[in-house]
């Protein structure tokens, strides 16, 4: 979210931003690099000490990029390609 974030306050740019609802249309409708995002409402609080097994982890770790100096807190994940 972070690296679309200007893009999302450029696309909602002077937008009334008055009810949840609203927040999530507009973020649904904004494109970043070609693509909409999935936007889902989370009202319960994340839940602590989830971990991904090995077979999940394996399947995700291509599509993730960690900066060579910073592997804990630089990471870039990438989708995969969209066939169309």
């Amino acid at each position: 979210m972070e690296c679309c974030a200007p893009y999302l306050e450029n696309h909602w740019n002077g937008s009334l931003l008055n009810t949840v609802t609203s927040v999530l249309e507009w973020t649904k409708t904004m494109v970043w690099k070609c693509m909409n995002p999935i936007v889902k409402l989370l009202d319960q609080p994340y839940q602590k000490g989830v971990r991904l097994s090995k077979q999940e982890l394996a399947e995700i770790q291509p599509h993730i990029i960690r900066h060579p100096e910073l592997k804990k807190w630089d990471v870039t994940i990438v989708p995969e390609p969209v066939n169309y």
